[in-house]
């Protein structure tokens, strides 16, 4: 399905309601987003572009990505000359974003292949395939690659409540491109583990502080404990731009809380009483001394972690 957004309002809803979503995909769809809303003006003033930076980059709090492409797109308007068409110049930025994105992607399936042994069975936590990057994907990246070269590779999608990431998308996304794939609900993983059904866990991440602490879908922590219980290796895949090395530690990262009628409704059928408190974070950290390493576009990180971007 395809959805257009032409306004600036259509940008920020489509961030905020998750109709986009993955880190990497937020950052590349706000800095094309922008530049698209802007289309119909010839040229934009400087104070317009700044506000509207400003205003994406604050549609979602914990993914790192998209204070970052802003970032980027705030350097263009800020050193360009006077009388450069500065709408042309964010185009080529956020074009640049695009294409810099989907080599991250293929660079992560490089190095993380090397990881998934022939007949590896993935456990996987919501959504980090193509469907939340503008390439083959973050951690999906290197199923994908291994897959390609001839590994048999089977995973299994946790289901990733409330918003069941997993089983709507990832499930979806890997049975289109033949990759086995099994659905569970999030708290069979750890069973699955101790009955030995997993070799390795591999999920994405949100924001990566700079000591390795992992902010992601809320169940990873979870998912990190028991891998760690049962011996298993817990891998995060995701690109560079994913590092803050402003965030020194987990604590630093901002988590954002999500509507409560996530968890009490599921489409139109009422889950729980209308009045019961819920929370609902979005996400969670999973410490570093759980991590058994991170992929990135650079290349396979271990322990100690001393992330710089």
């Amino acid at each position: 399905m395809e959805r257009e957004l032409r306004t600036l309002d259509d940008v920020e809803d489509a961030i905020r309601s998750l109709a986009v979503r993955g880190a990497p995909a937020i950052g590349v769809a706000a800095a094309l987003g922008l530049v698209a809303s802007f289309a119909r003006e010839t040229t934009p003033s400087r104070d317009a572009l700044r506000a509207a930076i400003e205003r994406l980059a604050r549609s979602r709090p914990t993914a790192v990505n998209l204070p970052w492409a802003m970032a980027r797109l705030r350097r263009v308007v800020e050193s360009a000359p006077i009388g450069t068409p500065l709408l042309d110049a964010l185009a080529a930025e956020a074009e640049r974003l695009l294409a810099e994105d989907a080599a991250m992607c293929d660079a992560i399936g490089r190095h993380g292949a090397a990881l998934l042994a022939d007949g590896a069975r993935v456990l996987t936590h919501c959504n980090a395939g193509a469907l939340a990057t503008a390439g083959i994907g973050t951690a999906l990246a290197p199923v994908y690659t291994a897959v390609a070269a001839g590994r048999r590779v089977e995973v299994i999608a946790c289901e990733t409540r409330p918003l069941l990431q997993g089983s709507r998308i990832t499930a979806w996304e890997l049975a289109e491109a033949g990759v086995p794939v099994t659905v569970c609900t999030d708290s069979m993983a750890a069973s699955l583990m101790r009955a030995g059904r997993v070799d390795v866990v591999l999920v994405g991440a949100d924001r990566i502080a700079a000591n390795g602490d992992v902010a992601n879908k809320i169940g990873t922590y979870a998912l990190a404990i028991a891998a760690s219980y049962h011996g298993v290796p817990f891998y995060v895949a995701a690109p560079s731009s994913t590092i803050d090395p402003e965030a020194p530690d987990g604590s630093a990262i901002p988590i954002e809380q999500r509507d409560a009628d996530e968890v009490r409704r599921l489409g139109d059928r009422q889950l729980a009483p209308p009045n019961a408190a819920v929370h609902n974070p979005a996400f969670d950290i999973t410490p570093a001394a759980l991590i058994t390493a991170v992929v990135t576009d650079g290349g396979i990180a271990r322990p100690p972690y001393q992330f710089a971007r």
